[in-house]
């Protein structure tokens, strides 16, 4: 015991000094090297106890850093060297964190979970109490961390989290000008909307325009139904950069931040503004905040100026998990070279980029972190160049580019084990399949041995499930929208499982995805759904008629775009001067999964327990009802139930099973649930605890007599 205790006290002092700590003396440090403080502004107890863990504690504050532009690490940072420095020659940036902590930090298991917030938002804040299931995390003790890395996200409430980045300047002091664009999609009839616009990218914090005078050279706005329809240049006499509405009338009061149309803007319609903006964030900063701040918390004794870290000494492992849009920004991180940290080592052991078909655009010039994905919006938007191919000789066919997201973690030894998960939007929306496949949809590829990626068959971007979340808006979406078949137990299970791999070696379930070679990843055009029709689904407890099933075989494609000669396109970083893009003729092949011909439901992939005992068909995507509108429901899947009995079935011409073939009784249906997550549990892909509520929920259920 007595030699644990001297080696952790010189480690201690060791990781000090590489932090720029002090030694008690208040000297100052080196100013070779960067500055870190912590401040904690409040401490407050976590309900429940866990297991042998004990109580929890919540500590919430801010981390105040610094970013040295000379080091080689940074170099990537699209125009770190055009930041204001301090008396230090340091570039500074501040990131607000909520951490959970075991009170008896002796009884932490040694894992740091950090989970990146979704546009400022933490998605996966647990509550034990709602979701009982989430105490797992807690029972093997781990410390969960939440730090904010985007640098636009406004502080509209106190449970966001922002972080601070620099706005770039010219070397006299001026402010640096160039080209931006936004999108403007009206959801009603508007007389001002306000930027930065976009589905996606709403609430951020708009980039202002250089002036006011939208007559200048590098105005436009334009409006289109589609996306594939021509523009209609709107006159710049008829709108301004301005606040309008009905007591205040076009042109309204001049407002950078919104745009006043004369006659308003039309829902019909998506606006696309092109404008000289000003002052741009050094986004790329927030990456290597993320980098800091966990090696911080993983490793140092305490922070510059002697404040302990209140994990010192008790985190062996850090695993970073994103989901969604902050999944794609992990992805980034690794791609961009930030799991090397300041000292050489791994920051994250082990990742797991969820629901995260693409990376984020952080690192161009007016970088836009907030964007998405679609058919009719953000389909020309930043978020399309990065590779999507993990391996690090990855070879893109299409643009002739060579290099995948793991190139420069392989070069310094610095990959984590690597989780990614898909879920079916990925493919449809999201542009997800040519990570399966080389860029011309012609073979699967090989991935990478630290790697893994789990499709979540039959499943929606949004991961609840169950028919208790199925809503249907005839006005807004053709079927019912959303699916019964969710991923959040598989993700529950698959993350205990990266666990076991990053801390244990313990081999994870393999792969599980469509793939070409055996017919489950195929072409749009190629899918033969049955016949669904002839049912009904309650709007407001009034039995609705749902449409006869049509399939369209819409999707989101996948052009090769040109931003322009200042454009660095393998790491979506540079600037970009062609706005909107260029379209080069040419396209990456875009695959989706493969359905049953009996049940519509993929046959690639893990298939949760709604999945394997169904209730009806879970359709990976939806489509808008608007009459003109060509698009997918914005990240939404539809729902079609079976018939319940099979004289019913026969009736309508529906050629699916029904409830009574398939269980002939309630009993026959928890009975299957039972099998199926029984099943799932010995595959590592349900927990125990999970198992039991899914067959208590069968049991509870009104299927069938």
């Amino acid at each position: 015991m007595k030699t644990i205790t001297t080696t952790t006290a010189l480690l201690a002092t060791v990781l000090l000094a590489a932090c720029g700590g002090s030694d008690g003396d208040d000297a100052p440090a080196p100013a070779s090297t960067p500055q870190l403080k912590l401040s904690v502004t409040a401490t407050e107890d976590f309900p429940g106890s866990y297991g042998s863990v004990g109580a929890y504690e919540k500590l919430t504050g801010s981390i105040s850093g610094e970013v040295d532009p000379k080091d080689p690490k940074n170099a990537v940072i699209q125009d770190l060297a055009l930041a204001p420095v301090n008396a230090r020659g340091m570039v500074d940036y501040s990131a607000e964190f909520v951490l959970l902590k075991p009170k008896d930090m002796t009884k932490a298991g040694g894992v740091l979970r950090y989970d990146a917030p979704n546009r400022g938002n933490i998605l996966t804040m647990l509550n034990p109490a709602a979701t009982p299931s989430d105490a797992v995390y807690l029972e093997r003790g781990y410390v969960l961390l939440y730090s904010a890395w985007q640098g636009d996200v406004p502080k509209s409430n106190a449970a966001r989290l922002t972080a601070t980045v620099p706005v770039a300047k010219n070397p006299d002091g001026s402010s640096i000008t160039g080209t931006y664009r936004a999108e403007l999609v009206p959801t009603a009839a508007t007389p001002a909307m306000a930027l930065p616009g976009g589905v996606f990218n709403g609430s951020m914090i708009p980039y202002a325009p250089a002036s006011l005078d939208n007559t200048l050279p590098g105005h436009s706005l334009t409006r289109r139904a589609n996306e594939t329809d021509a523009r209609q240049l709107i006159p710049a006499s008829d709108w301004k950069f301005a606040d309008c509405s009905a007591a205040n009338a076009f042109p309204g009061t001049a407002d950078g931040s919104k745009v006043c149309l004369k006659g308003g803007f039309d829902p019909k319609y998506l606006y696309e503004l092109v404008y000289v903006a000003k002052d741009p964030k050094v986004m790329g900063v927030g990456l290597a905040a993320l980098r800091d701040t966990v090696s911080f918390f993983r490793k140092a004794a305490a922070d510059s100026v002697g404040t302990a870290n209140p994990l010192a000494g008790r985190i062996t492992h850090a695993i970073g998990q994103g989901t969604s849009q902050s999944g794609n920004a992990m992805k980034t991180f690794l791609h961009l070279g930030f799991n090397q940290a300041l000292d050489g080592g791994k920051v994250f052991d082990g990742m797991y980029a969820h629901v995260a078909a693409r990376q984020t655009n952080i690192n161009t010039r007016f970088a836009v972190p907030g964007g998405g994905g679609g058919l009719r919006t953000d389909h020309t938007a930043f978020g399309q160049t990065a590779p999507r191919g993990l391996a690090a000789d990855y070879v893109d066919d299409v643009s002739g580019r060579q290099g995948g997201v793991m190139k420069r973690c392989a070069a310094t030894s610095t990959c984590p084990k690597f989780f990614l998960g898909l879920s079916g939007t990925e493919f449809w929306q999201l542009q997800g399949s040519p990570v399966l496949t080389d860029a011309f949809g012609l073979r699967d590829l090989a991935q990478p041995d630290n790697a893994r990626i789990y499709y979540y068959a039959s499943t929606q971007h949004g991961g609840n499930g169950g028919t208790a979340s199925i809503g249907y808006a005839p006005t807004r979406n053709v079927y019912p929208a959303g699916t019964v078949v969710h991923f959040t137990d598989t993700f529950r299970a698959l993350f205990v499982a990266l666990e076991d791999w990053v801390v244990r070696g313990t081999e994870p379930p393999a792969s599980q995805v469509p793939r070409l070679a055996d017919g489950t990843l195929a072409r749009p055009d190629q899918l033969v759904f049955p016949t669904m029709k002839g049912l009904t689904w309650p709007v407001s407890n009034v039995a609705t008629v749902i449409p006869d099933f049509n399939y369209l075989a819409r999707y989101n494609g996948f052009p090769l775009f040109d931003f322009g000669p200042q454009y660095i396109a393998q790491d979506e970083s540079g600037i970009a001067t062609l706005l909107p893009p260029y379209y080069t003729g040419r396209d990456y092949a875009i695959l989706v999964p493969q359905v049953d011909p009996t049940t519509g439901l993929t046959r690639a992939g893990i298939k949760s327990v709604e999945a394997r005992a169904p209730l009806g068909t879970s359709i990976e995507f939806n489509y808008v009802a608007t009459p003109g509108i060509v698009d997918l429901s914005n990240l939404t899947g539809s729902f079609i139930p079976f018939h319940t009995t099979e004289a019913a079935r026969m009736a309508a011409g529906d050629t699916r099973p029904s409830l009574e073939s398939l269980y002939g009784t309630q009993a026959g249906y928890v009975a299957a649930v039972t099998a199926a997550a029984s099943q799932l549990v010995g595959e590592r892909l349900l927990l125990q605890r999970d198992a039991d509520l899914r067959i208590q929920q069968a049991a509870s259920a009104n299927v069938l007599p």
